[in-house]
């Protein structure tokens, strides 16, 4: 409703629940718009799974849910986060041990001639691994066809087997073939891990850059503030960022995620001389190490004790975190039936990889935070409904 002898609406009081990059995200453009925006979170810091905080024994930068890259094609997003934070030029390199060897990742072609104990030009690999690969007149429907067809068996069942079993916790067979899809390929020796023009880390951590964004005359912040269900009656619209299912408590069920559990370890100096080593080998219980000083080398004088984690994947149970959507065939059609209950919804908008079950980089989540308030300003301005999903699960 307008104000009397206004020609605008009149501001909106907001609730969004969650204050991770998403939920910041968007409650920093409905706040700039002139609403009132309250932002509720049930842990006790901000940032979500992008959390980062200082090791109090080494002084190094920690990324409490583990590490974060941040990665980029897209202009606007890159202009978003610059605005928020001093970010620092930075290149993503792995390596992965199978069989008691150390291999250069993502599979290129430094990877293939270790392998296949080879000096092959790119030309030549390109043509052996075409004759390795498995053909089909069928498109691949699972992670396993596609490996198949994509690398051959011998770099499938040296790299991707057993890695993918132990992160995801089914058989390759029944995960989809898009997953995949995502893993690079490259026949020169670029070991890169991402190809993005904007590659970078904030230099004081991405909590401090979430700050940034909820430091606004109209952001209120409620931390420790678990939400109870439905909003109370002092605010007028809800955006939740939390999982889909939780906010029906998930009376049809609950989807389907995986979490991660972090064993933390020191050593004196340098302990891999990289920031993350994966271990392909199905034997080896954990999925990666990750070493959080070669997260923020920009540092003057190395520390004298490195902080490492083991990181382990298992199935989300109830109380914990859930990280990334399996979004199997029971999965998807359950969140068929969540959506549609969402949609009957008034007064709630669903925005982020939780409240739209989806698996987001955080470039994708930022863009997708920015349209989801635009649409909301959009919809408020010509006095309608704002949606229930601006990206529909």
């Amino acid at each position: 409703m307008m104000d009397a002898g206004s020609t605008v609406p009149a501001p909106k009081r907001i609730l969004v629940v969650g204050a991770g990059l998403s939920g910041a995200v968007v409650a920093r453009e409905l706040a700039d718009a002139g609403h009132h925006v309250t932002v509720q979170d049930e842990r006790r810091h901000i940032a979500g799974n992008c959390h980062t905080e200082v090791d109090p024994r080494t002084g190094i930068l920690v990324h409490a849910y583990g590490p974060h890259i941040f990665h980029t094609d897209d202009a606007a997003v890159w202009a978003y986060v610059t605005r928020f934070a001093d970010m620092v030029p930075f290149r993503h390199r792995v390596k992965a041990v199978a069989g008691g060897r150390v291999y250069s990742l993502p599979i290129n072609l430094h990877t293939i001639n270790q392998l296949y104990g080879r000096a092959m030009t790119p030309c030549e690999a390109r043509h052996f691994i075409r004759s390795q690969a498995i053909a089909g007149d069928d498109a691949p429907v699972s992670f396993e066809e596609q490996a198949l067809r994509f690398v051959g068996p011998r770099i499938y069942e040296t790299f991707l087997r057993g890695y993918t079993r132990k992160q995801w916790g089914v058989e390759p067979s029944d995960l989809p073939a898009s997953i995949l899809k995502r893993l690079p390929l490259r026949f020169d020796y670029d070991d890169r891990y991402f190809d993005h023009r904007h590659q970078a880390m904030p230099r004081h951590g991405y909590t401090e850059m979430v700050a940034r964004i909820l430091d606004a005359p109209r952001i209120e912040l409620r931390l420790n503030a678990p939400f109870d269900g439905r909003p109370g009656p002092e605010f007028d619209h809800l955006v939740y960022t939390g999982p889909l299912d939780r906010y029906f408590g998930q009376d049809l069920g609950p989807l389907g995620y995986r979490t991660l559990e972090f064993e933390r370890f020191e050593v004196e100096g340098d302990a891999q001389g990289t920031a993350v080593v994966n271990f392909c080998d199905e034997e080896v219980p954990y999925t990666r190490v990750t070493e959080h000083r070669h997260f923020s080398p920009w540092g003057e004088t190395p520390p004298e004790r490195s902080v490492c984690f083991r990181e382990y994947s298992h199935a989300a149970r109830p109380g914990d975190i859930p990280y990334y959507p399996l979004r199997l065939l029971g999965d998807r059609k359950l969140l068929s039936h969540y959506r549609a209950r969402a949609e009957a919804e008034e007064g709630v908008t669903f925005v982020g990889r939780l409240g739209t079950y989806a698996y987001l980089d955080m470039d994708k989540a930022i863009a997708r935070a920015l349209e989801t308030a635009g649409a909301l300003n959009a919809a408020w301005a010509r006095e309608a409904e704002a949606p229930a999903f601006v990206h529909a699960p």
